[in-house]
């Protein structure tokens, strides 16, 4: 039986308490903990302040230099002035990946009407898999439940993976 592959993953937090050591991250470590359970090797964990130019350096380092299968964030998705995390996505992002968003979005609503204010998003940047995260643990653990089942399939395919994505029909 063949071994699976440990994707490396990396767990980015924007939040400008945690990053002042203001706040204890819960929802990084929550993230950290599902992607761990599921499989992935947590390379790199950060909490930057949410300022657009820190979360692109970090992207871009761990995309570029550190080339991470995945990068999962926590915070900066919703109407604040200061949630800034699709303005970054938005400078790095070689194209998006909306249905994992649309999905979370839509498990979400079931649950809460300011769902629909989410403006969290998934992409790539070179053959990294970038998905945008609420803030709250609560959110963390419900959206990322949504899109973990297709975390690694999408990571082979972005990694060059030709087979055929479906069973077909009989």
């Amino acid at each position: 039986m063949m071994e699976e592959i440990r994707f490396k993953a990396g767990v980015l937090t924007m939040s400008d308490k945690g990053s002042r050591g203001e706040r204890v991250d819960e929802s990084g470590a929550l993230a950290s903990h599902m992607l761990e359970a599921d499989g992935f090797e947590i390379a790199e964990k950060k909490i930057v302040p949410d300022r657009v130019e820190e979360i692109i350096n970090t992207i871009r380092e761990w995309c570029d230099i550190k080339k991470l299968s995945l990068i999962v964030t926590s915070g900066g998705t919703g109407l604040s002035p200061t949630d800034v995390t699709p303005q970054a996505m938005l400078k790095i992002l070689d194209f998006e990946v909306p249905g994992m968003a649309e999905a979370m979005r839509a498990e979400s609503l079931k649950k809460t009407p300011h769902a629909m204010i989410s403006r969290a998003m998934a992409g790539v940047r070179g053959s990294t898999l970038i998905v945008n995260l609420p803030g709250s643990p609560k959110g963390v653990k419900e959206n990322l439940a949504v899109v973990l089942p297709a975390l690694k399939h999408a990571i082979s395919k972005l990694s060059g993976d030709d087979a055929d994505c479906a069973t077909p029909i009989k």
